[in-house]
């Protein structure tokens, strides 16, 4: 797939083997695998470190594989529900590192473009989810406003 702000082709990622059944050697059932789930988006853990989490402290590979769910459709179907997507999280978190960086490093060009690149990476994220109606309509990005929703 190629870049999105770039013209060049990237490197392949890593992808997972395909597997359609789950591993034999998995130790945990269904619902002891969702129970973890919710046990530990009940402490605030995102998605992401979930997964992780439970790929190396509780040795199961890939929650998809055996509950049939993905891990945010778990948390959903509980109730536990983020007020933003985590990847549009992760990007004004890295949006208003930028700016910090910016306000002390006013002549650095290289960062402007990275916020500049940044920013709209979010706007597209914005506009998806606005479709997907997982973020309201009249939700807008403002750096300002930024700041207060990370913390």
């Amino acid at each position: 797939m190629a870049r999105m702000h770039s013209r060049k082709k990237g490197k392949s990622g890593s992808k997972h083997p395909p597997r359609i059944s789950p591993p034999a050697w998995t130790e945990y059932k269904k619902d002891e695998i969702e129970a973890l789930v919710v046990k530990l988006g009940k402490k605030g853990v995102s998605s992401s470190l979930i997964g992780i989490t439970l790929r190396d402290q509780y040795g199961i590979p890939d929650v998809k594989l055996i509950t049939d769910k993905k891990v945010t459709k778990i948390l959903e179907d509980n109730g536990i529900v983020p007020k933003y997507p985590e990847d549009l999280l992760n990007l004004i978190k890295k949006a208003v590192k930028i700016r910090k960086h910016l306000e002390e490093n006013k002549k650095d060009y290289h960062s402007k473009r990275g916020l500049e690149l940044t920013e709209s990476k979010i706007k597209r994220l914005v506009k998806y989810y606005r479709g997907t109606k997982k973020i309201p309509k009249d939700w807008r990005y403002d750096p300002e406003q930024a700041v207060l929703i990370i913390r």
